[in-house]
């Protein structure tokens, strides 16, 4: 009994226990691949798409490059792991497949990954009138020529807006103001000093009293007839650069402006704010001139001195400053 038990034993152990030291290593399934052929909706090979494979793990990550013809091939995958296919190209939106998990060995052959044309969004935000008078305005007040001089005035600008009256008086307070318009006082107002006129004192004390007269005389012309007529009569007190056409029709254009100027509506009419504008502020001359230099005279030579000066500057913005005015584009 005992030896049957011994043998038993023994046969056991040689037929199913491995040699001392001896392991048995399980076998590591297949690797997977994946193929396809990437096309546009007519079938047309787009070459060169970007192919990602993403998996659960970092390392199980693959991406490749579609070849001229779109194929691309993807080897050496995990089976039995949930994968994401990503494939894009420019001017296509991105194709992005369902959770795929390949067998051992398997060759996953794709033949229908169709990209289509990429669908741009495009969000066009409508200007109010208002709106759009601001900007051109805002641009207008960069203008300068020989980017020192202010140039506000001049409309460059093929399709205008009528301005807003807030935007009246703030260009005309600009340009009242503008450092560059300060200085020119101040050298006018050192020329009327040596010639004497108006008939202030000498001396430190006339040549303030002669700035403040060429300061008062510019300001209220400018505010006058290039803010308050303006909102009043709802007419635009800019200049309108033609730019185009004969040189006589340019010329006739640029004598007619201090005449003839542009309504708030778009028509022609009498410009009655720059002939106002010029007359209320001579008039204005008879507060603060001497009385020798008052009178109904000052009034009508001032008046038609502003206005020829009108007329000089809009030959000139027509024919020259247009070249050397820095303009926003």
């Amino acid at each position: 009994m005992m030896r049957h038990w011994l043998f038993t034993v023994m046969f056991l152990s040689v037929t199913f226990l491995p040699a001392a030291g001896e392991m048995i290593d399980a076998p590591s399934p297949q690797r997977a691949s994946i193929t396809g052929t990437v096309t546009d909706e007519q079938d047309a090979a787009i070459p060169g798409a970007s192919v990602s494979l993403e998996g659960s793990t970092p390392a199980q990550h693959r991406a490749t490059t579609g070849d001229g013809a779109g194929a691309f091939d993807l080897i050496d995958i995990d089976p039995s792991v949930p994968y994401t296919l990503s494939i894009s190209a420019q001017g296509f939106a991105t194709f992005t497949s369902a959770p795929i998990a390949l067998k051992p060995g398997q060759a996953l052959q794709l033949d229908d990954i169709k990209l289509k044309i990429s669908v741009v969004e495009t969000t066009v935000a409508a200007l109010t009138v208002e709106q759009l008078a601001h900007q051109q305005a805002t641009a207008e007040l960069q203008q300068r020529v020989l980017g020192i001089i202010p140039n506000f005035y001049v409309v460059y600008d093929k399709h205008p807006v009528p301005l807003t009256t807030k935007l009246k008086y703030k260009i005309a307070f600009r340009a009242g103001t503008d450092v560059v318009s300060l200085a020119g006082d101040f050298v006018l107002a050192g020329i009327n000093q040596a010639a004497d006129t108006p008939n202030y004192h000498q001396g430190s004390l006339g040549y303030a009293q002669r700035f403040g007269a060429v300061f008062a005389d510019a300001f209220s012309n400018i505010m006058i007839g290039g803010a308050v007529l303006p909102s009043l009569l709802h007419q635009d007190p800019r200049y309108f650069y033609q730019g185009e056409g004969t040189g006589k029709s340019r010329l006739m254009h640029a004598l007619s402006s201090p005449f003839i100027c542009r309504g708030d509506n778009g028509h022609k009419e009498f410009n009655a704010s720059s002939i106002g504008g010029d007359l209320i502020s001579a008039s204005l001359t008879n507060i603060y001139y001497p009385p020798s230099n008052r009178g109904p005279g000052i009034v009508v030579s001032s008046a038609l001195i502003n206005t020829g000066g009108r007329i000089a500057n809009a030959i000139v913005q027509e024919f020259i400053l247009g070249k050397y005015t820095t303009r926003k584009q």
